[in-house]
């Protein structure tokens, strides 16, 4: 580039101009691509950061060594695919550094990224294969440490979108950073009051996620001892059209 950089300041000749301009697009949609894919590894790693800290030092001190083995198999699980995830992004940052992409499919490769961020983000609604689980309560309520334990299954099952429903018709989307608390029987999630029975909408392989789910030892069978139950259905395809709502970061700016 150096040498390419002389020959520019050498020859002022239009066509050299010309081929300056087309290159200053390309080098700004890869820095553009390359802020996309920050943000999306960072979802993800936050994603496992979260599950992880879900099963804190307090909660595995009494776990069973079957649990401690499906959390164990969950995180692996979770870290292979986001290797598998950083390994695709860094070919595609190669590809456009190195322009072997037209602008064309680099465009396309950034509503792609755009798209997968905004769906990791609860900010775009999706459709696709998945699961519904519909949580009835039995002689006890369903507990909010019930449904974060079945999400944080449905994460190491490959969950991509999740949507909770109430019976009052509140609905919210599950991201990262969502919450779950109790009031009188009813849970707050995210600030929003869901009363039973709670219907929860999963993308992702159905099987997959069924098959988490039903670990002995794990959500259904809890659900099971109060006297409830945990409802699946795969209906083929299912929508997720609930939003997260974004606040702009108080600390954090994007690295040029």
């Amino acid at each position: 580039m150096g040498a390419e950089g002389d020959m520019t300041e050498r020859d002022e000749t239009p066509d050299d101009g010309g081929n300056e301009e087309q290159e200053t697009p390309r080098r700004q949609q890869g820095r553009h691509i390359g802020v996309l894919a920050m943000v999306l590894v960072a979802v993800l790693g936050f994603t496992i950061a979260v599950q992880i800290r879900s099963h804190g030092d307090d909660s595995l001190d009494g776990a069973r060594t079957e649990d401690l083995v499906r959390i164990l198999a969950d995180l692996d699980a979770q870290r292979s695919r986001l290797g598998d995830e950083i390994a695709e992004l860094e070919i595609a940052r190669d590809e456009l550094a190195s322009g072997s992409l037209g602008d064309q499919a680099a465009l396309e490769r950034a509503q792609e990224l755009a798209d997968a961020v905004g769906i990791l983000a609860g900010t775009l609604e999706a459709t696709g294969r998945g699961i519904e689980l519909i949580f009835t309560p039995g002689s006890d309520p369903i507990s909010a440490a019930v449904l974060l334990d079945a999400v944080q299954e449905l994460r190491g099952a490959g969950v991509e979108a999740i949507q909770i429903n109430g019976s009052n018709g509140n609905s919210v989307r599950v991201i990262a950073s969502t919450s779950f608390a109790e009031s009188g029987g009813d849970l707050v999630i995210d600030g929003v009051r869901l009363t039973a029975d709670f219907t929860l909408i999963a993308i992702g392989d159905p099987d997959t996620m069924t098959t988490a789910l039903r670990i002995p030892g794990g959500v259904e069978d809890t659900v099971k001892k109060d006297g409830g139950t945990v409802m699946v259905r795969q209906p083929g395809t299912v929508d997720v059209t609930a939003l997260a709502e974004t606040a702009a970061p108080e600390y954090a700016e994007p690295v040029d």
